[in-house]
C-alpha cells in the first residue's frame, strides 16, 4: 500500500527517503512493508502520502502480523 501511495504522488524512493529524514535503504524496506517505520517517521509518512485511518490502521495490523 505504501509503495502504491508513493507512486500516486509521482514521489521517488530517493525524495520520501529526503522528506521523511530516514536512509534511503531504511526507506526502501518501509516501501516494502518489510519495516515498521518509527513513530516519528510513521507520523511524517500519514502526512506526505495523506493516509486515511483506515489506510493506517491496516498498515499497522499488517505489518504488526509480519514482525509477530
Amino acid at each position: 500500500m505504501i509503495k502504491e501511495k508513493r507512486k500516486l504522488k509521482n514521489y521517488t524512493q530517493e525524495q520520501m527517503s529526503e522528506r521523511l529524514g530516514v536512509s534511503l535503504r531504511q526507506y526502501v524496506r518501509i516501501d516494502n512493508e518489510e519495516d515498521l517505520p518509527r513513530r516519528d517517521v510513521l507520523k511524517n509518512l500519514i502526512i506526505e502520502l495523506e493516509l486515511t485511518n483506515e489506510e493506517i490502521g491496516e498498515y499497522i495490523r499488517k505489518m504488526t502480523q509480519n514482525i509477530a
